[in-house]
């Protein structure tokens, strides 16, 4: 990175008149938080794969991370990382994704996507061209774990300039010193990783992670979404009584994984069994704060 390019500011998305902001927004109004799913694209095949997705929002997800297949997936565990296997095995691509989403927005237009995944895919695609044609899908926000702040300029900068979320993550590592840095360029929502490790490991402690979501609100006004070790209802709505939402994603792939191993009722009867998962998932969090 060049000093010029590192000491140049990079601009932010108007935070008035986007997806994500309306829906935290409109989660504040409600006095709840909101329930953040996560499935990946193509998992365990495209068509299914788009079924689930349709399906999330009525079962009561309020945002959807959406991954992007990745054969070396490093910061996800094992669950994730089988569920990227799966989807490539089964043809999906970084074009196939984005006409996922294209299709999805036909029938929902309101319900933020996070398109998460790592920086590979997106340079071989062409990064201005991921951009704008995320854009034009109706993505709202990318999440690339692998991109640290120092490496803005490769895809922060433009994106935030094209009006893309970038999404950080924080981390029980994250410091005082490093915060800042963390915070700088961050947009949409702040993620918090409430475990050390990859997905699906451990469980978070959800004293632990109150304590830590209460040092990062006195720094951003960011909505802070928790995720990492949440894997239950009850887990879920432990987090939801202190964090603007929830972030669930390795148990619903669990249930996609177990599902290929015996495919009870066909591609219907997986999505029925999500949306039964997910709707006592928002139930949790949903109620978390009452009383």
């Amino acid at each position: 990175m060049s000093e010029t390019a590192a000491a140049t500011p990079l601009p932010n998305p108007a935070p008035v008149t986007d997806r994500i902001a309306r829906r935290f927004a409109d989660l504040r109004a409600q006095g709840r938080a909101g329930l953040v799913t996560f499935i990946t694209a193509g998992d365990p095949d495209p068509e299914t794969a788009a079924a689930l997705l349709a399906a999330l929002p009525a079962a009561g997800a309020d945002v959807i991370e959406l991954g992007m297949p990745f054969s070396d997936p490093m910061a996800d565990g094992p669950a994730i990382q089988a569920s990227s296997q799966r989807a490539l095995a089964a043809g999906m691509t970084v074009p196939k994704t984005l006409a996922m989403v294209r299709a999805f927005r036909t029938r929902d237009p309101d319900t933020p996507i996070i398109l998460m995944g790592y920086f590979n895919p997106i340079y071989r695609y062409g990064t201005d061209r991921f951009i704008a044609d995320a854009l034009a899908a109706g993505v709202d926000g990318v999440i690339v774990v692998d991109l640290p702040p120092e490496e803005d300029e490769e895809l922060c900068g433009p994106a935030l300039e094209a009006g893309l979320h970038f999404v950080r993550l924080a981390t029980p590592t994250t410091d005082d010193r490093r915060l800042p840095k963390v915070l700088e360029h961050s947009s949409g929502f702040l993620y918090y990783v409430a475990i050390a490790g990859i997905t699906g490991t451990r469980s978070a402690d959800a004293g632990v992670v109150a304590e830590a979501v209460a040092r990062l609100r006195r720094s951003t006004e960011l909505p802070i979404a928790v995720g990492f070790g949440i894997k239950t209802p009850e887990q879920a709505a432990a987090i939801a009584r202190f964090a603007d939402a929830a972030v669930v994603g390795s148990s619903i792939v669990d249930r996609i994984a177990r599902w290929t191993q015996s495919p009870a009722g066909g591609p219907g009867g997986l999505v029925e069994s999500i949306a039964a998962f997910v709707r006592q998932l928002a139930d949790g969090v949903h109620g978390a704060r009452r009383g």
